[in-house]
């Protein structure tokens, strides 16, 4: 018996997939709002603004002595 596993069928490379635009559909976004999950589409023009405006973070890791 070997240690190594092989495939039973070969790795192909599939064709990209090309959608036309009427195949095509929106994604929905839904955030976190005031402790409750609603779609960003629902926003009033204000809170559109608002969404558009926050800025994302990455935490990075403390360094060692820190932790």
């Amino acid at each position: 018996m070997s240690d190594t596993l092989q495939s039973a069928t070969p790795v192909l490379n599939p064709a990209p997939i090309v959608l036309r635009d009427d195949e095509r559909q929106r994604c929905e976004v839904w955030t976190r709002v005031m402790g409750y999950h609603r779609p960003v589409t629902s926003f009033n023009t204000g809170k559109k603004g608002e969404f558009a405006e926050r800025t994302y973070f990455r935490e990075g890791r403390c360094s060692p002595p820190l932790c």
